[in-house]
């Protein structure tokens, strides 16, 4: 028996639907029918119907649709419903197409738009009720026997399910694998990202390291994930770095994860700083990607005192007095050190997918050693050869000589979609599109190594991850090979195809680098400016990881706050707004308070000019202002002749002559003369004294001579 149905696509909205967790818990039921039709019944062409808006139908062959000789098919369907009407039993059927399917772009449009093809029923059955809002998993399986598998000749053949309710037809289309019994080895790489979630600061936080590395944490989840297996990792040595300066007083659980990280035998790479966007940062102008300078001064040296060597114990009698050992001193790790994720390749780089033109792919080319060249990962979609769908060798080229590794984009995107979903019913259907897309691709490479990724994402649990990894080294003659085996591959021609990252990434990257200059010339004013310095080059570089591409909107707000701290650090250093003075002598301090908001004491120059020659100033005062705190500043003035109001322009300059806060003023009114009439007027009065004391003294002396006459 076979339905004709009208034509329509619906996988897209499918996945859509899948991905958003439209089914919170399922649960698998193989069910055995007997369905196997009977001998000789004419297949007819079948096509796919447009789903109900409210009501979807999956369809997931279990164990990735390979279908071996003498192996049953056992597929299970999941019928989403999310009207507020329950959904009656209803008959479903299972269809399998009779010939092999030619190629792969021929089962992506099957897959995809549900191509007219000849399709043969091979199995019925009844569905189970489903209620409002709800899901229910059941299952089909065609006997091993039956005469619709036997004698099928190796290949990819078309699989759909047609359920019929009270909702309408429902289809879903996917595939079936029978193997070639002895299929040549076919080399596939795994790239696996190891990745945090995205953060605003340059680290991450003891707290946030102990969630991620415990049990149940995100990171904990991709190392079980990878662990024995031969993935080649690309590692965040942001992380490494988080736990490493942190010495002595890293969380356990976050220390024996990175032991962990570093004792796996997994080839592996670094990416960028906090995954960083490399397309952004070429794009905004910058020579090169930006890497961290120096950790050093998030270093507390308390947590790197190596421990005491024990001494052996010697025979004989103990002496009454050992002499004591001198404390053992603090070993700071280098920056090499700080970032290490055990042995990696260097000199490679990942941009998002869609980001990187053939401008950057040249000028990232350009960036390695003759020792180590440089080597970028792009899609299969992101160049010529593979924008179509076709299959493109690993080891490519570019005409100007840039050594690419070339990623499948389609079979990544439904490997992508395997590792994010934790039902085993649903993550089927996108585990069976890789394998069938993978056994085409192994096909069409002929011997020549091909790779894949999951690519980058969050909250990965560890048994969708696992197996979802796994699910590549099943395929028919597939062989897992390390980093080396595709560098070392022959490369094949690759075209670039043109592209272009977001322009809010680059505007941003270009807003970034321009404050960050602007810091860098301020922090000379310290006597680390790696104390300024290297807390903003990691926290920009965490603001450009690829990781915030799902959540624009949180990463604008971290943008903006990034912003109004480093605004906030270059303002944190000035002058007090000073008052009127009075200046009533001639020599006199002029008091100036230097405001420093910086938990570290800076070095500045204060400098003052008057606009009236009538007040001399002293050009240039040394000025160390303490940490937190205002200091007092005390300028020598002197005033010529004359007075008047007189304003003093102040400002500072750090040591390299770079203009700190903003300038000020300050009012003085200069009274210089007054001191020298005071000291006329004071004569006067003395010589008046006197010359009235000497009057009174002779007058005195004149009547006690009368007196005494």
């Amino acid at each position: 028996m076979t339905v004709t149905l009208p034509s329509s696509g619906t996988t897209a909205r499918r996945w859509r639907r899948t991905l958003a967790g439209a089914v919170a818990a399922l649960g698998v039921a193989l069910t055995t029918v007997v369905g196997a039709p009977a001998v000789g019944v004419e297949p007819r062409p079948a096509v796919v119907v447009r789903s109900a808006e409210a009501v979807d139908l999956v369809l997931a062959p279990v164990g990735q649709g390979i279908v071996g000789p003498g192996e049953p098919l056992n597929v299970s369907m999941t019928i989403i419903n999310d009207t507020t009407l329950p959904l009656a039993p209803a008959a479903v059927a299972l269809s399998l197409g009779t010939v092999p399917l030619a190629d792969r772009s021929e089962l992506t449009a099957w897959l995809d738009e549900g191509a007219a093809l000849d399709l043969q029923e091979v199995a019925t059955g009844p569905s189970e009720a489903v209620a409002a809002s709800s899901s229910s998993t059941f299952g089909l399986s065609v006997a091993a026997d039956s005469p619709a598998l036997l004698g099928r000749v190796p290949g990819v053949y078309a699989l759909q399910a047609i359920y019929v309710g009270n909702a309408g037809p429902i289809v879903a289309n996917s595939a079936m694998i029978v193997p070639e019994p002895n299929a040549p080895a076919a080399p596939i790489g795994v790239v696996v990202p190891i990745t945090a979630p995205p953060i605003e600061t340059g680290l991450l936080t003891p707290a946030q390291l102990t969630e991620l590395t415990g049990t149940g944490g995100s990171l904990r989840a991709q190392l079980d994930a990878v662990d024995g297996t031969p993935a080649i990792l690309a590692v965040d040595p942001a992380i490494a770095a988080a736990i490493n300066v942190l010495g002595s007083s890293a969380p356990p659980e976050a220390t024996e994860w990175l032991q962990r990280l570093e004792a796996l035998a997994n080839p592996r790479f670094a990416l960028q700083f906090g995954d960083a966007d490399v397309s952004a940062q070429l794009a905004s102008g910058l020579p090169r990607p930006m890497a961290p300078v120096s950790l050093r001064s998030l270093l507390d040296p308390a947590f790197f005192v190596p421990p005491e060597p024990t001494a052996a114990p010697t025979p004989g009698p103990t002496p009454d007095s050992t002499p004591t050992a001198a404390p053992t001193e603090p070993v700071l790790p280098d920056l090499e050190t700080l970032l290490g994720i055990g042995g990696s390749r260097t000199n490679v780089f990942w941009p998002p997918a869609g980001s990187a033109g053939p401008g950057i792919v040249d000028t990232l080319g350009r960036l390695g050693t003759d020792a180590v060249p440089s080597l970028t990962l792009l899609p299969s979609s992101g160049t010529v050869e593979g924008a179509a769908g076709a299959t493109v060798p690993a080891r490519g080229a570019t005409p100007d000589g840039a050594a690419v590794l070339v990623y499948d984009a389609e079979i990544s995107a439904a490997l992508g979609q395997a590792s994010m979903i934790d039902e085993s019913a649903m993550r089927g259907a996108a585990l069976t599109r890789a394998t069938a897309l993978l056994t085409f691709a192994t096909q069409d490479a002929a011997g020549a190594p091909i790779l894949v990724t999951p690519d980058r994402g969050q909250d990965r649990s560890l048994v969708a991850l696992g197996v979802t990894i796994a699910s590549v080294g099943r395929v028919p003659g597939a062989q897992l090979v390390p980093l080396a085996a595709l560098t070392e591959a022959s490369s094949s021609p690759v075209a670039v195809a043109d592209a272009s990252p977001e322009q809010a990434r680059v505007d941003a990257a270009s807003a970034l680098t321009a404050e960050q200059d602007l810091l860098t010339d301020f922090s000379s004013i310290l006597d680390e400016p790696a104390l300024l310095t290297s807390p903003e080059r990691i926290s920009i570089l965490q603001l450009l990881g690829i990781g915030w591409s799902p959540e624009p909107e949180r990463w604008a707000t971290a943008f903006a706050t990034h912003r109004e701290r480093t605004a906030a650090t270059l303002g944190a250093v000035g002058i007090q707004p000073p008052s009127t003075i009075q200046l009533l002598s001639p020599e006199a301090p002029l008091p100036v308070w230097v405001r420093n908001d910086l938990p570290y004491p800076v070095n500045v120059v204060l400098y003052a000019e008057p606009d009236d020659p009538r007040l001399v100033v002293t050009p240039q005062t040394q000025v160390l202002a303490s940490a937190a705190a205002n200091t007092r500043v005390q300028v020598p003035v002197e005033a010529r002749v004359g007075s008047g109001e007189v304003v003093i322009e102040l400002r500072l300059l750090s040591p390299t002559g770079v203009s700190i806060g903003e300038t000020q003023s300050a009012d003085v009114t200069v009274r210089a003369d007054w001191e020298g009439i005071g000291l006329i007027i004071l004569a006067v009065l003395i010589v008046a004294f006197l010359g009235l004391g000497v009057v009174r003294m002779v007058l005195r002396r004149r009547r006690t001579k009368s007196a005494d006459e």
